[in-house]
């Protein structure tokens, strides 16, 4: 049976760590694993990691847009971004070209073969998402994700950068 998290009773003083049980960090990263439980067989059933898969959703969802704005909106840092897209580009799933409105600056968009792909793995996702919100519950599966949301769009500690 999986450990209940519970909020300690006495706030830590800054003398001592918060334990894991109170730890974001950590309850974010844990329930990231269990639901990526359900997704992994299927990324890798067609064999993409889950950051390639992050990207060619994006991709799908958006259209083609500009390197800077892809590493955002899939949640990687620009230098891992750079190396997935090599391989996507060389397995021929994502393209790189010139903006249409600023011939200076380069986008990436997903390939007809990669928006096929997605549209195949369409239905098996689908399932994957029944199957956590079966377990969870639809309404708090709404709950968490703008709980969510409004927890990304806090800013960095005052007086940090």
């Amino acid at each position: 049976m999986a450990e209940r998290a519970v909020r300690p009773e006495v706030e830590p003083g800054p003398e001592a760590a918060r334990p894991t049980v109170a730890a974001v960090p950590i309850a974010l990263i844990r329930a990231r694993e269990a639901v990526m439980t359900h997704f992994r067989p299927l990324l890798a059933e067609r064999g993409y990691t889950e950051q390639q898969w992050r990207v060619l959703r994006v991709l799908d969802e958006f259209g083609p847009v500009d390197p800077t704005q892809l590493a955002e909106r899939s949640a990687l840092l620009m230098p891992s971004l750079t190396r997935i897209l090599k391989t996507l580009e060389e397995r021929g799933d994502v393209e790189r070209g010139a903006d249409s409105n600023d011939g200076r600056r380069s986008v990436v968009s997903a390939t007809a073969q990669a928006r096929a792909t997605i549209a195949q793995a369409a239905a098996s996702t689908e399932t994957a998402y029944a199957d956590i919100e079966r377990q969870f519950g639809a309404e708090k599966m709404a709950t968490l994700l703008e709980l969510l949301e409004e927890l990304a769009r806090i800013g960095p500690p005052e007086g940090g950068s």
